[in-house]
């Protein structure tokens, strides 16, 4: 499509006239004002016609000026001032626009003529028949043949020719002759669109023909001059660099037979370095000769079989390095512990590491591994056997096995082997450390001139890329794990410990901080050797031979990874140690003899257990759970046993309990004492004194507050006190100790109150009755259990997760069912006098003599009941009670006088009563405690009406 530009209008550049003469221009010229309204049609001469009339030899001249006047042709025009001037410049985008439409059109016309002589080529051609078109087009073909000439339509029967027959052959022949003009016409066409480029290739040929042969006569003149150059100028001087050439290759052969000679001499210096254990160097020779064999004495015929020699030669190196190294890790491990120095043989050690470094070996820690498990395993025996030869009443004849030989020590004799057990593998595992020390020093000063070669490199191969190069601090994208695998030089359980001294400080990466550290590391493992030193080692060697090695060590990355086995490896040794500590507790555990052991002697074992543990962490900064886990198992099932025990032991004093007051010894007395000073644990027991300082007392003082208790009660405190001090010394029971605690005081409770408001005690005791002195004494002595739960409880809680606080919810529990224990006695205590009352004022009469008998009696047995119970109840709770008892009394004697007709109405029988009721009043207020009690009686009258 075309674009079309839009059209741009004029802006107008004349004024409208003045109102005054509008009326005169739009009427037309002023010559022919007086004519009327001038139109078009008013013109006279068609000014075209006159001036290209055909009759007149030329245009007359004074066409315009005969009546226009002389000065109408040659007078100046002055330009107006309301047109713009036009210039070509005006016209240029019409001009372009109508060009580009020129083009168009052309090129449309041409096509379109172009593609009609094609339609009409193709439709001429379309009556030639299609088998002239083929490729395959053969007349040698009988079917293509007789397709073309189609003999069967005018040949006779007879053999004789019919006019029919040669009208029908004149006809083909026609066709086939018409076919051939039409090809003829089409070829013709062709050929006159295309004879431009026909011609032109034609000129084109002779011109190049012309151009090749003034080409080939320059060759030839060169050619010739070529040669005389040659003749002249250069054969002597090439005569002179051959010869040079020559001698610079025979001198070449020499150094090369020097190198032949060096090399045919490997085997043997390989053959006396492996004499000397320098495992190292002979890797070291084999390498740089197998470089060289490859790259300075390649096909050389004579040495075609040393390659594989050698390689043949690195693998026996490669065995015998991992070997060597599995017979100095058995004998390191396995000899005496007590043996100094901790690292045997550190020169041999560093030289096999660095060896299996070098070939890639990177599995030979787990080799360590395996010889660890053993040593561990041998660590036992041997301390099991050493135990079992100073015990002369073990047989080892008789009794084979390990774990039978220690079931059978006492205690003492199986700790003191346990403690053994314990002093061997802290030792194994400083040697442990010490020895994973050094070959981690191996890794990182391997790591260390990897880096230093890599850097040289670099410098190397892009000196103007220094400038560029990110500084020292920042580093390299793979840098960042390796560092977090190396911990700069450090053991990460090293690193640990520092970070854990600094209190949680952020850890140093500068190098001065990392220096001390390393420094001491390496003394307490008995490492002296400077890495530079080994540095200087590892690239002694030449340039080649540097390089060749750092090609076959370990990347940065595997070293690193290595590194960390080392830590993985430290930790693996805390475990081990601790698993086979496991198998020495559960051997004694199988027959149950730790579950039967005295608290002292388990919290010994736990404490033990527990130092042993804490030794481990501080060395390998391993937190392991199995010895811990094995001993928490024990401890469970010592704290089911200890719990059984002391619930059994409650049961029987129980059962055995008549409820009598008991006298209070004086050790009783300082157990309650040392729980007011503020901890809750088992005083050291006093060395007798004299009789007057061991007398017991008839109660137990508690904070100022005197309670009459039972035996029971106080055997009870003696054993929540056990409790509590087992908890101290074994903190982990905590949970499974409160849980059995609540257990035990829900037990007195639940028992106490069988025996004593369910009269249980009848039965079990053989108790005549149950007294109001012991339901009294009862409800004391679980008052005192009260006032200790709530020490028990902040006791527990201090021992105690904030995420286990929910188990101290029990003492909550338990604390409301001996309330409710004690209201029940207080009640019952009521209900015993609510029944005499009953009993006794039923049968009450007013009538003389006063006081009645009735009055008498009702005094005396409220008398028996404070007498029985003011020495075991404070003075408070004695009061509430009696004002109570009152009420009850009170009650009774109302219903009675209501029953009897008798109202305050001051007369005989109202005097009568208020007698007896005076009388009642004066006994209960001369009871101790009861003298402010009041005792208005005013509610014994029904209120007249």
């Amino acid at each position: 499509t075309t674009h079309i530009p839009p059209t741009t209008h004029i802006p107008p550049t004349t004024h409208p006239p003045p109102t005054n003469h509008a009326r005169g221009l739009r009427e037309g010229p002023s010559v022919v004002s007086e004519h009327g309204r001038w139109t078009v049609y008013s013109s006279k001469v068609n000014l075209p016609a006159a001036l290209n009339d055909p009759r007149l030899a030329k245009r007359e001249s004074d066409f315009f000026t005969k009546s226009w006047g002389l000065d109408f042709a040659d007078t100046e025009v002055m330009p107006s001032f309301y047109l713009p001037n036009i210039s070509r410049e005006d016209f240029g985008p019409y001009l372009v626009f109508f060009s580009m439409c020129q083009w168009i059109f052309i090129s449309l016309t041409r096509s379109l003529s172009h593609a009609l002589f094609l339609e009409k080529s193709r439709a001429e051609l379309e009556q030639v028949p299609k088998i002239f078109m083929r490729p395959e087009f053969a007349l040698e073909d009988s079917a293509t043949f007789n397709a073309v000439l189609p003999w069967s339509h005018f040949n006779s029967a007879g053999g004789c020719k019919s006019s029919r027959d040669m009208a029908s052959s004149r006809l083909l022949q026609e066709k086939l002759s018409h076919y051939l003009d039409v090809v003829e016409v089409s070829i013709a066409r062709q050929i006159s669109l295309r004879s431009e480029a026909f011609f032109h290739a034609m000129s084109s040929q002779h011109e190049l023909q012309d151009r090749l042969r003034s080409t080939q006569g320059a060759v030839a003149v060169l050619r010739g001059r070529t040669a005389t150059m040659e003749r002249v100028m250069c054969r002597g001087p090439l005569s002179l660099l051959r010869t040079a050439l020559e001698r610079g290759n025979c001198a070449r052969l020499y150094d090369k037979l020097k190198l032949m000679a060096a090399v045919h001499q490997t085997q043997p210096t390989v053959q006396l370095l492996l004499a000397t254990s320098e495992f190292v160097g002979a890797l070291e020779l084999i390498a740089t000769t197998k470089e060289v064999l490859q790259q300075e004495l390649q096909g050389i015929h004579s040495f075609r079989h040393l390659g594989s020699q050698l390689c043949e030669l690195e693998k026996l190196i490669d065995k015998m390095m991992v070997e060597d190294f599995s017979m100095y890790t058995r004998s390191d491990l396995n000899r005496s512990l007590r043996e100094e120095p901790h690292v045997l043989e550190k020169e041999r050690l560093e030289s096999l590491v660095f060896g299996l470094l070098r070939q890639r070996k990177l599995d030979f820690l787990d080799i360590y591994n395996e010889e660890m498990i053993q040593a561990a395993k041998g660590i036992v025996t041997q301390c099991v056997v050493d135990s079992v030869v100073n015990i002369p009443d073990i047989d080892t004849d008789v009794v084979t096995k390990l774990a039978d030989q220690m079931r059978l020590m006492t205690f003492l004799q199986w700790f003191d082997l346990l403690q053994s057990v314990f002093s061997s593998f802290l030792l194994f595992l400083q040697r442990v450390k010490a020895t994973l020390s050094v070959i981690r020093n191996v890794v990182l000063e391997a790591l260390d001139s990897n880096q230093k070669s890599r850097l040289l490199a670099e410098q190397t191969t892009a000196p103007a890329a220094c400038h560029a190069s990110p500084p020292p601090h920042q580093s390299h994208p793979g840098e960042a794990e390796l560092a977090y695998l190396t911990h700069e030089g450090l053991f990460i359980s090293d690193a640990l410990s520092d970070a854990q001294r600094a209190h949680g400080g952020p850890q140093e990466k500068s190098s001065e901080a990392v220096g001390p550290d390393r420094a001491s590391s390496d003394s307490a493992s008995g490492t002296t050797e400077s890495s530079s030193g080994r540095d200087q080692g590892f690239l002694a060697a030449g340039g080649a031979v540097s390089l060749s090695g750092e090609d076959m060590m370990p990347s940065e990355l595997e070293l690193g990874r290595v590194a960390n086995n080392i830590q993985e490896l430290l930790y693996a040794a805390s475990d081990l140690s601790h698993d086979r500590c496991v198998k020495v507790l559960m051997a004694r555990a199988k027959d149950g003899s730790l579950e039967r052991l005295s608290p002292g002697e388990f919290v010994g074992l736990s404490q033990a257990v527990e130092a042993f543990a804490r030794s481990t962490e501080d060395l390998c900064c391993r937190r392991s759970v199995s010895l811990r886990g094995a001993l928490q198992s024990q401890a469970n099932r010592f704290v089911h046993r200890f719990h059984e025990e002391r619930k059994t032991k409650l049961s029987l004093l129980l059962d055995n309990e008549r409820w009598k007051q008991a006298e209070v010894p004086v050790e009783f007395q300082h157990l309650v004492d040392s729980i007011a000073d503020g901890r809750i644990a088992l005083p050291e027991r006093k060395p007798p004194g004299n009789a007057e300082e061991r007398k017991p007392g008839d109660f137990l003082l508690v904070d100022g507050q005197k309670y009459a208790v039972v035996g029971t009660v106080l055997l009870l405190i003696r054993i929540f006190l056990e409790y509590c001090q087992c908890i101290n010394d074994i903190p982990s029971i905590t949970t499974d100790l409160l849980s059995r605690l609540a257990d035990l005081l829900k037990h007195f409770n639940s028992r106490s109150c069988q025996l004593v408001l369910g009269a249980g005690a009848l039965q079990v005791v053989g108790l005549k009755t149950i007294t109001t002195k012991n339901l009294a004494l009862a409800s004391r002595c679980l008052q005192l259990v009260v006032h200790y739960i709530p020490l028990i409880r902040t006791h527990f809680e201090t021992k105690l997760q904030p995420k286990q606080y929910s188990v101290l919810r029990h003492f909550d529990h338990i604390t409301k069912d001996y309330n409710d224990h004690i209201a029940e006695i207080s009640a019952k205590l009521v209900a015993i006098m609510d029944s005499l009352f009953e009993k006794v004022l039923s049968k009450y009469e007013v009538k003389a003599p006063m006081p009645s008998a009735c009055f008498r009696h009702v005094c005396k047995q409220v008398s028996k009941m404070h007498e029985a119970i003011s020495e075991l109840l404070p003075e408070q709770q004695t009061q509430t009670l009696f004002w109570r008892i009152n009420g009850s009394f009170k009650m009774h004697l109302k219903r009675q006088l209501a029953r009897l007709g008798v109202v305050n109405d001051g007369g005989p029988q109202h005097g009568l009563v208020m007698v007896d009721v005076a009388f009642y009043t004066e006994n209960l207020l001369s009871l101790r405690t009861l003298e402010n009690m009041d005792l208005s009686m005013v509610e014994i009258w029904e209120h007249k009406r």
